[in-house]
Formats: C-alpha cells, structure tokens, sequence
C-alpha cells in the first residue's frame, strides 16, 4: 500500500489524553509518510526519534461561563480550520481523535478542501450517561451527529457500541479496531496475587460518568460487610472536577485511614501500583475501552467492571475478570467482598493475562489501520 501524509486532530486533552495519542501515533507511523498533529497541547512530547510527527499547538482557553465556554470553543474550532488550510497540500487524509467527535468548523474544512476523513471514536460517548449540564450536552449531540454524517469512515472499538452509541445508520462505513497495544516487558506481573494485601483500587479520572461516586460510597458498605474489616483497604488515583467532593465525602463518614489518595498518577509509575492491587474497580456509566483495564490485567490485577463499551469483549464474569451486577454502591461492595473471597483468582489472572498477550499487540493495531486506510484511500 502506497503510503500517505496523515493529519490527526484532537480537541486539547488532559494528562489522560496523552498517551492514547502517542500510542496513536505510534500505529500509525509504519503505515504513513509524514503525520501532521494539531493539537491543544502545547508542551506535551509527541515525538519520536526519528522526528516524523510534525505537532502545531492550538492554544485554547478554558472556564468562563457558558456563554463565554462557547465562544471559546467555536474560536478554536477556527484556529484549528486556519492551522488545516495552511497545510492542506500536504496531507492526504484527516483522523479526527480525541475531542474530534464534535469538531464541526474542522470537518467541514476537511471536506471543503477535498479530503477524506476519519472519525475515530476514541472513548465516551454522551449517549447513555446523562451530564449535569443539559445546556452543553444538547448541543454536543448535534455536533456528533453532523461530523458522523460528513466523515467518510469511522471507527469504533467494538460491536457492542454500534447500538450503545446509536450509530446503526451507518454501518456501511464503521470499521472495528481499537488503538490500544501495550509494552508488556512493562506492564508485566511483579507480584503474585497472592502476595497482594486486600487492597482495592480505582485509577481513573474523577468526574460523573466514570462512576467514582459510586465507588467511595461502595466503601463504606464494603467495609461493614466484611468481616475482616482490618485488612481491607482502598487507592484512589487520578484527578478531576469531584475531588473535594471525595474528600469531604471520606472525611464526613470517616473513612480517611481507610483509603489513601495518591493524585494523577504518572504512567511510568502505574506497573508498579497495578502490582499492589487485589482488585481493580471500573464503575464508568459510559466507556470506550478504558487502557488502565488492560494495563491492569496485564499486571495480573482482577478487574470488577461496569458491562458498558467494549469492555464485555474483555472481560467475561469468571474467566478473565469481573462483572458489576448493578452500578451502584450496595452491588459493587457485595462483588468487593465476594472476590476476595474467590478461590480461583490465581486462574482468572492468568487467563487475563494471556488474553491481553493474544489480542492487544503493536503488531495487530497496525495491521488493523494499514486495512483501514487502504479501504478509504
């Protein structure tokens, strides 16, 4: 297949953007020419050595209320159009990624100026979870329907979400495949399940839709049905709008010497508290295919997960993790305390682990675009 320059866009993410875009980055590469990344991201490294990745920073602005958030975000849905039409002639195809769902001013740039589009879907949707503000999620939808419609081709992580997302109307150009590999000589097994305390965790972003309220409320009842109350302990990690309100939640009901906050935690360092971990708690209403799942099983970590996403290609109750009855507190700490309790969690690792191995190889996500794109070019 003869190769072709690539322009990837995202809307500015956080620290948990990062490295879903330089793993993109990464499958990309042998398949491409030059790929050209606009992006919020002013600082953050996106490149490799031998400097093929060619980054423009887009800044842009948060806060204000809504009506300022609004004009702001249409001012750098402008900067990004203007950055697209000065390199224009050189790119072949758009890939709009993170944030890119709703980008309505670049898509319409893209197609203007002749070229095929990607969309690829790269993680919540708002469709099943609904936000505290309505005011900006109805707009948002309508902005996702327009790019779903003008793009040429997306792409989704599996099946399930065809009908979880509402996309059955276009089936004819939904490809599946996902951009998640994984480092195993670093995401590996350091310490056996068995040496592991009962300490149970959640590493995610803390916002409404990852169900993190869900889980501090969990501890509090896991902690009465135990028996062994002692030895249970929990880890939350990551950051976001609801982390004072996890604090004067755990301070009002007492729970501070049973859980300990670590903040963002840097991906290099994640191996190393996956490996401490009993149990990995993912109670999101919404998900793509959350990585720190992947990561975790990788680490021999047993996950308890929300059944949303492409998480039930995954994770099958009993053989390579856990399944979350119901999405709220009670349900989350009968299945704690119940895996904890379970005699086979040596063999559900093990079964994780190999599964991780078989499907979730650099090798596999370039081989899964290289048919992509010769399918749209």
């Amino acid at each position: 297949m003869k190769k072709s320059n690539i322009g990837l866009i995202t809307f500015p993410v956080g620290k948990a953007g990062v490295i879903p875009i330089s793993n993109f980055l990464e499958i990309l590469s042998p398949i491409s020419k030059d790929i050209y990344l606009i992006t919020g991201n002013e600082g953050y490294d996106f490149f490799n050595e031998d400097g093929r990745f060619i980054v423009s920073g887009i800044h842009h602005e948060r806060g204000g209320n809504i009506f300022i958030r609004i004009i702001k975000y249409i001012f750098t849905q402008l900067k990004i159009s203007y950055r697209m039409v000065q390199i224009s002639k050189n790119i072949d195809l758009w890939i709009f990624f993170i944030g890119g769902h709703a980008l309505l001013l670049p898509m319409l740039t893209a197609k203007l100026l002749g070229k095929k589009v990607i969309l690829a879907l790269a993680g919540s949707s708002l469709e099943g979870f609904t936000p505290t503000n309505n005011n900006v999620s109805k707009p948002i939808k309508i902005l996702e329907n327009s790019n779903r419609l003008l793009s040429n081709h997306i792409v989704i992580y599996s099946s399930n979400l065809i009908k979880e997302w509402k996309l059955e109307k276009y089936m004819k150009k939904i490809s599946i495949a996902s951009r998640h590999f994984l480092n195993f000589d670093t995401f590996k097994i350091t310490k056996n399940i068995s040496e592991r305390k009962n300490l149970v965790g959640y590493i995610g972003r803390l916002s409404e839709e990852k169900g993190i309220l869900n889980f501090i409320e969990a501890i509090q009842v896991a902690t009465k049905k135990r028996e062994k109350k002692e030895d249970l302990e929990f880890l939350i990690g990551g950051d976001g709008e609801l982390y004072d309100k996890i604090i004067k939640f755990l301070d009002e009901n007492n729970l501070n010497n049973k859980v300990k906050l670590t903040g963002w935690i840097p991906h290099d360092e994640l191996p190393n508290y996956l490996n401490e971990l009993k149990l990995l708690v993912l109670p999101s209403y919404t998900e793509g295919l959350p990585n720190i799942m992947l990561e975790a099983m990788a680490c021999g970590t047993p996950i308890l997960a929300n059944p949303v996403g492409a998480i039930p290609d995954v994770i099958k109750d009993g053989e390579t993790g856990f399944i979350i009855k119901n999405n709220n507190s009670e349900d989350i700490a009968e299945d704690i305390v119940r895996i904890l309790n379970h005699p086979y969690l040596n063999r559900i690792v093990k079964n994780a682990r190999n599964l991780i191995e078989q499907k979730f190889s650099y090798d596999a996500r370039v081989e899964d675009y290289k048919k992509i794109l010769r399918e749209v070019l």
